[in-house]
């Protein structure tokens, strides 16, 4: 969908996700690092726990469908190699910190020059104005001022944040987002234009819940952990249950909203001898969680599915609460969620072949599907300078000499 358009990515964390996606919607996106590989490859887990920039596994999975090349864009040739770049490219994407690349002679207004219809997409923890604008951020700094992580976790606890870095994925999807509605843009009026992500903007849409509901009712949302708490008497039940081999979930409604499932928990539960008198004698159209005292929900419901799921494994639970109409969900960790067989009949995996590894590694693939393969995962991650000659010496026309020599100068 995008094979026209070239994108040059000046990324670190922060951004890699932006050019990702772009990338696998069919973008040429040309990842450019500092000689000796950007700080991201440093980061873990890695390919069978080798400490090696190249064997970063949280690096191959944001670079998929890039090209790279190494060039310090701060060095006086460094900058017009990156200069006649950005005359063949329609976008580039950083995540510098507020006016470094106008510091450096790169800012927009500079590249325009050389290019009048280039687009710049800026992704930074604040925005370019405004109070914080030069703060400095990680994604726990920002899961915190964006609200979202008051609203994680159990309530009688501290907050939380989910360990990968939330933030960056979702400002790299809003920056992809964001520069392809700017090339849209181009496309009607010829031109070209400066795209700000703000990565605290990007994580309060997230939890913009919270935040309407105090806008709306002046309430302030609460941490609700693994279990509900439905009023008036503020009786809790599980979500979250445990199980032979891990756990799964499951919501005990009340009324309407449990007529069929409850009831087929039952049943399946009195077959093993499980069911309490309670459970066999309720009318579970009128069963009202919130006015039901929390002991005889513990003692007579909570507690004997408690023990009728620990009997089960998490397939079991799946397959025949699906057969028998039993809302009872499996939650995955990550070898779950890969051996899924809907997953794996959808092809939703792929193998990428790392012929340095001499592996093939296993990807999630396109996030849509097309019937024309609009998007895809279209090759692994780039080695450092794995293009090098390929970008430089055929396309800028850059002699092998000349390329040796701004190797021995540091600047490729």
């Amino acid at each position: 969908m995008l094979a026209p358009y070239r994108i040059l990515d000046l990324t670190n964390e922060m951004g890699l996700m932006c050019g990702k996606l772009l990338g696998d919607l069919g973008a040429d996106v040309i990842k450019i690092e500092k000689p000796g590989g950007d700080d991201a490859r440093r980061i873990g887990p890695f390919y069978r726990d080798e400490v090696d920039p190249e064997k970063s596994l949280y690096w191959f999975a944001l670079n998929t469908s890039k090209r790279g090349i190494t060039l310090d864009i701060e060095t006086a040739e460094g900058k017009e190699i990156f200069k006649k770049l950005v005359k063949v490219s329609d976008a580039v994407v950083e995540s510098f910190a507020p006016g470094h690349m106008d510091e450096i002679g790169l800012g927009y207004d500079a590249l325009c020059k050389e290019n009048p219809d280039i687009i710049v997409t800026s992704i930074t923890p604040f925005g370019p104005a405004g109070p914080y604008k030069d703060f400095k951020a990680s994604d726990i700094t920002l899961w915190a001022l964006s609200g979202l992580s008051f609203i994680c976790g159990d309530p009688d606890r501290p907050p939380l944040r989910i360990s990968l870095p939330q933030s960056f994925f979702h400002a790299g999807a809003d920056a992809a987002t964001g520069t392809v509605m700017a090339l849209y843009h181009r496309g009607v009026s010829g031109e070209g234009q400066h795209v700000h992500v703000s990565i605290l903007k990007a994580m309060e849409r997230v939890a913009y819940t919270a935040h309407t509901l105090w806008d709306g009712r002046a309430k302030i949302l609460r941490r609700p952990g693994s279990a509900l708490k439905i009023p008036p008497l503020g009786t809790t039940t599980p979500v979250v249950w445990s199980c032979r081999d891990g756990y799964v979930a499951f919501y005990l409604f009340g009324g309407n909203m449990g007529a069929v499932s409850n009831p087929a928990l039952t049943r399946w539960m009195d077959e093993e001898g499980l069911a309490t008198d309670v459970m066999k004698g309720m009318d579970w159209r009128k069963f009202d969680i919130g006015r039901t005292p929390q002991d005889e929900i513990d003692r007579h419901i909570v507690q004997p599915i408690s023990r009728f799921f620990r009997n089960h494994t998490q397939e079991e639970l799946w397959k025949e609460g699906v057969r028998r109409r039993v809302m009872v969900y499996p939650i995955y960790d990550a070898r779950g969620v890969l051996e899924n067989e809907h997953l794996r009949e959808r092809r939703f995996w792929v193998e990428l072949e790392h012929s340095p590894l001499d592996h093939s590694i296993t990807y999630p693939g396109p996030f849509i599907r097309t019937d024309k393969k609009l998007c895809r995962v279209r090759c692994r991650a780039p080695l450092i300078g794995e293009h090098n000659s390929e970008i430089y010496e055929k396309e800028l026309r850059i002699s092998r000499n000349e390329l040796e020599a701004l190797s021995i100068a540091g600047i490729i």
